[in-house]
């Protein structure tokens, strides 16, 4: 969608629609919204005194303007309450506002930045915000369909309208940055929804490689062959059962730039998962293509990491792989050696994951960076202790907890820490090798953790369990928001552009470790 800033007075744009909004519970309108409603001869007013539009989040209103104004359309959007609003009201409202324009079988409308202004509230978050909210919420993924019958035609443009000259350039560069994110995370989408036989461990890897055109990045990808070199016999270990080769991506941004501070980024990239020998049911296991949401995430933060040009060294690690039952398959009982020298009784290949995240883990070890972070679709059993609403948090290192935390808070890509505790490794003891890779059922989601806190040496790591975030939910007590579609949502994109970003304007006191 191509997204102007302009300067001028909403109710003087000649859209076919023009969106402005209302917070819950509001005696009158204020801002761009007053001025419509005077323009309009106080037809806003009287719909909100009749109780026809109450501000209430997610609500809409639509006046038909019978040439009071240019635009022939107005749709007046819920914020909620004002004692709660903030930068995801903001998204809320304009996926609200930009699905409903869709309905309408739109091309284009014009917008207020809501809350702009608001509480000290920046005019280039809130306008970073409104972007994310409407391209996410138009996303559809229709690649794979032979008709174009029942398609809706996109939505191609969006005016953004401020009032004074001076704030153009603020407006615009959060546009940019809206911009950039949601068509990352977009793209994450469409990696997560391709099925198995189009989204290989080889089209993953091709994937990567194109991304080496950003400016500063780098791809390199490993063959099986190279990877039995390094000593990834756990990866391995779980490739042996398919047909399709495994590949290990490495994705470097700003590779040699030994001043700024490294950062690791490790996505499990689990192509199809049918348990492996441990077979899953059937029922649904045709969801099991989306495995690699980790993986979509990290390589596509690392893009708009690129686009932003974030002074860092990022380092993409994608450990990518079929799941697959065979003559060759690993078996329950076979044990097998991670890249960092440590034997793993496999117990259960349905917890696969967690094997080629080892030797992904121990790899990253040789950059000595500052941070590891790892996302993968772990355990259904974090959906158990958390639901939808929230990803599994486990670190071992208190600042870097934190840092993941606000990046949640702002991105509302939410996590919640778990613990670590030193007890819940008894789970884990093996009587032939040095651990199992799985525990007894009790926390699953905390000893699959605490499995590969076992790779990361004393670094500073945090583990994002995601299972419970990287599908929009069919629950109906726990809904997503309007800019999550069904299927892939693109979590982690959001979530690690934030931190990135933070980490740039505030990074820690503590002095950088030394790259080998």
């Amino acid at each position: 969608m191509e997204i102007k800033v302009r300067t001028g007075q909403l109710h003087t744009e000649d859209r076919p629609l023009i969106v402005v909004s209302l917070f819950e519970g509001a005696a009158e309108c204020s801002g761009a919204t007053d001025m419509v409603d005077k323009a309009l001869h106080g037809q806003i007013r009287r719909l909100m005194r009749e109780g026809d539009i109450t501000g209430q989040a997610r609500e809409t209103a639509l006046i038909y303007t019978a040439e009071s104004i240019p635009a022939l359309r107005v749709l007046v959007v819920g914020l909620g309450k004002e004692e709660s609003f903030g930068l995801e009201a903001i998204r809320i409202a304009s996926a609200t506002a930009a699905q409903r324009v869709r309905e309408l079988k739109l091309r284009s409308f014009g917008s207020m930045i809501h809350g702009a202004g608001w509480n000290d509230l920046p005019l280039e978050d809130a306008a970073q915000a409104v972007v994310e909210g409407a391209e996410l919420a138009l996303y559809q993924f229709r690649e794979l369909k032979s008709s174009a019958e029942d398609d809706p035609k996109p939505v191609v443009s969006l005016a953004l309208v401020v009032p004074d000259a001076h704030q153009v350039a603020a407006a615009q560069e959060g546009a940019a940055i809206g911009q950039h994110i949601a068509a990352a995370a977009n793209l994450a989408r469409d990696l997560v929804n391709r099925p198995s036989n189009h989204a290989t461990p080889a089209a993953l890897a091709r994937h990567a490689q194109a991304m080496a055109g950003e400016p500063g990045m780098t791809c390199t990808v490993l063959d099986e062959a190279e990877m039995a070199a390094l000593g990834m016999g756990s990866l391995l270990g779980v490739a042996q059962g398919s047909d399709e080769p495994a590949k290990f991506i490495i994705l470097e941004y700003n590779a040699g730039r030994e001043h700024m501070d490294t950062l690791a980024l490790v996505g499990k990239g689990i192509t199809f998962d049918s348990g492996g020998i441990s077979l899953k049911a059937a029922q649904k296991m045709q969801g099991c293509k989306g495995d690699m949401a980790g993986a979509a995430a990290v390589l596509e933060a690392m893009r708009v990491a690129a686009r932003l040009q974030l002074p860092l060294h990022i380092v993409g690690l994608i450990p990518s792989t079929e799941n697959m039952p065979s003559g060759k398959a690993c078996k329950p009982g076979d044990v097998v050696r991670a890249m960092n020298g440590k034997t793993i009784e496999v117990v259960n290949t349905d917890a696969e994951g967690r094997l080629i995240l080892a030797d992904a883990l121990a790899y990253a070890l040789r950059y000595r960076p500052q941070a590891i972070i790892d996302l993968a679709t772990l355990t259904n059993a974090i959906a158990v202790a958390l639901g939808h609403q929230a990803a599994g948090l486990f670190s071992n290192d208190d600042d870097l907890a934190a840092r993941l935390d606000a990046a949640g808070r702002t991105s509302h890509e939410r996590v919640w820490r778990l613990p670590l505790f030193e007890e819940y490794r008894r789970q884990l003891k093996s009587d032939v090798a040095d651990l199992k890779n799985c525990g007894s059922e009790p926390a699953g989601a905390i000893t699959a953790a605490v499995f590969l806190q076992q790779f990361v040496d004393d670094l500073p790591w945090a583990h994002l369990d995601i299972a419970g975030r990287a599908f929009a939910s069919t629950d109906e007590d726990e809904p997503f928001t309007p800019y999550s579609p069904s299927m892939a949502t693109g979590f982690g994109v959001r979530l690690l552009v934030q931190f990135l970003r933070d980490w740039v304007n505030s990074p820690p006191h503590r002095h950088a470790t030394k790259r080998w």
